[in-house]
């Protein structure tokens, strides 16, 4: 990876995420506004260009659970009017904070170029996709954001926008801080006093959705950010597996010998510090996180609470939830019994069903499993292997969506726990998205899984044995001139044993007759294989594929 080309690069995109810098200005949050001018006509929301335009955000007014029990105390309440009740809402299949941007799923100068992208096993990229995968994260960790920054106050704390309270983070780290914060506590006011039951992303009905758009922006962004708008999200297919088997220094990272908490020094994400990490501190002063460096990150996959996770989750736990014919039941909270969805997160029992459930499984089980940094629901995001983890947790939800084909109206409108109604607006994300609006295939949002291909089991063994395939293309021209010199080599000696059998053939001691029986052997069964030998534990390449 040319790492000085891609940083020139940086400079010249524009990215789409919270909060964009544009609008983290005292004017800007003064004025509730987050309109900023697209650079193609400059115009506000390239509303010259017929992009978008500056508009009232339109909030739903359905009424939450009663998990959360206040209102007005937390600026992800009715997100975004806290900060702004104007952005721009784009058009057709434009999108972006200022609509500079094209949907999922589309590309080019007018956004008028639809392709399909294909997310695929982490163990069938070939080689030089690994090394690029590993160097894109490393690449995101160590490049500054120039569009956007984070917030390290609340609203309150910045004085009703009078004193901006915001810091630069990577492009990598702006997704870590989202993660922490739409799943933090909610702060009251003063130190201790928060609500810790509350969380806009997990343990309820938007879990799957706003994972999905988070994977969304996170591939769109490391796609902008290098270059490559062939790049998608692979995914770790964790069933069945008996360890970490993505923890190499080849991929993920390996485990430090000298310290079982720590990653490999062979490995680029040995040099990670991680940031939010430390809920239980934030929570004591009362405070968000300042997007300051908080040491390594730390991972010791297996050596966790057995108790909580027997083991990775198997085959038949996965096609057991995927069984489950509700998306959600009952209050669609942790609790919930036959859900699909509280079965995939983690809370409902992968073999029975019920909720509340005393072990973690499926997707939780794999954040108990790593034992470090991805223990933490706040702080999991600074380990990459929750990208990896998440696509696949993704997939099966994909799965569920084709195979029961659910009503609209299975994703909950009303009464669900704050931030999950289907038509609330995902925090904390600009441009604003709706639960709802990701209830639906990855197809329509310009995405596939390999393993989910619509084709034969010979397309899918095409797509396993790719990696191989590339590699030998890597090698071909090496071959093929080693065949010719063995070529050339076998001429050479061919001529020179007919040059001396013509020389030497009146030489009577060399006579083949008078050697011959000196020689001979017995005559044996000829070397024929036979189709009981095939038959009889000798692989074949139907056994072996």
């Amino acid at each position: 990876v040319n790492l000085p080309l891609m940083d020139f690069m940086v400079c010249f995109v524009p990215s789409f995420q919270q909060f964009p810098r544009l609008c983290a200005t005292r004017e800007a949050l003064l004025a509730k506004e987050c309109c900023p001018r697209w650079e193609g006509d400059g115009s506000a929301c390239g509303a010259r260009s017929g992009r978008g335009f500056c508009q009232d955000v339109q909030v739903e007014d359905q009424p939450h659970g009663p998990q959360y029990p206040f209102s007005g105390l937390d600026d992800r309440e009715k997100w975004p009017l806290v900060f702004y009740n104007r952005t721009c809402q784009c058009a057709g299949n434009f999108m972006g904070f200022s609509c500079g941007d094209c949907r999922f799923g589309y590309f080019g100068v007018n956004c008028n170029e639809r392709r399909e992208s294909l997310r695929r096993n982490v163990f069938h990229l070939t080689r030089a996709e690994r090394i690029r995968l590993v160097s894109y994260l490393n690449l995101a960790k160590q490049t500054l954001s120039r569009d956007y920054v984070v917030a390290t106050g609340t609203y309150r704390e910045m004085e009703n926008g009078s004193n901006p309270m915001f810091a630069d983070a990577s492009v990598y780290d702006i997704f870590v801080w989202m993660h922490y914060y739409v799943s933090r506590s909610a702060l009251l006011g003063g130190p201790g006093n928060v609500w810790t039951n509350v969380d806009f992303a997990h343990w309820a009905p938007a879990f799957l959705p706003w994972h999905r758009v988070y994977l969304l922006h996170w591939e769109h962004e490391i796609r902008k950010l290098t270059g490559d708008m062939g790049f998608s999200i692979p995914y770790w297919d964790w069933r069945d597996a008996q360890g970490c088997d993505v923890c190499t220094d080849e991929l993920m990272g390996g485990r430090n010998p000298q310290d079982p908490n720590l990653l490999s020094p062979g490995s680029v994400f040995s040099s990670w510090k991680v940031l939010c990490s430390r809920a239980q501190e934030y929570d004591n002063r009362g405070v968000l996180c300042d997007a300051k460096e908080e040491g390594p990150l730390r991972r010791n996959p297996g050596n966790h609470n057995h108790d909580l996770v027997e083991q990775l989750p198997t085959s038949a736990e996965v096609e057991f939830t995927l069984s489950l014919t509700n998306y959600d039941t009952g209050p669609v909270d942790r609790s919930a019994n036959m859900s699909f969805r509280n079965t995939l997160e983690g809370f409902g029992d992968p073999r029975t069903g019920l909720g509340n459930s005393s072990r973690r499984g499926m997707h939780a089980a794999l954040h108990v499993f790593m034992n470090g940094s991805m223990t933490s629901v706040q702080g999991s995001a600074n380990d990459p292997i929750f990208l990896l983890h998440h696509a696949f947790v993704d997939s099966i939800y994909e799965q569920w969506l084709r195979r029961h084909r659910p009503s609209p109206s299975q994703f909950p409108d009303s009464n669900a726990p704050i931030g999950h109604n289907g038509g609330y607006h995902m925090v904390p994300f600009l441009p604003l998205h709706r639960n709802r609006e990701y209830f639906i295939s990855s197809k329509d949002l310009g995405y596939e899984y390999s393993y989910l291909l619509d084709a034969s089991k010979y397309q899918r063994l095409s797509e396993s044995i790719h990696p191989y395939l590339e590699e030998l293309q890597g090698v071909w021209p090496f071959l093929l001139l080693s065949a010719l010199l063995g070529g050339v080599v076998a001429v050479a000696i061919a001529a020179a044993i007919l040059t001396g059998t013509r020389r030497y053939k009146k030489l009577p001691w060399l006579h083949v007759r008078k050697w011959k029986h000196l020689f001979a052997l017995p005559e044996r069964q000829p070397l024929i294989w036979s189709s009981d030998k095939e038959e009889t534990g000798h692989p074949n390449y139907q056994t072996v594929m």
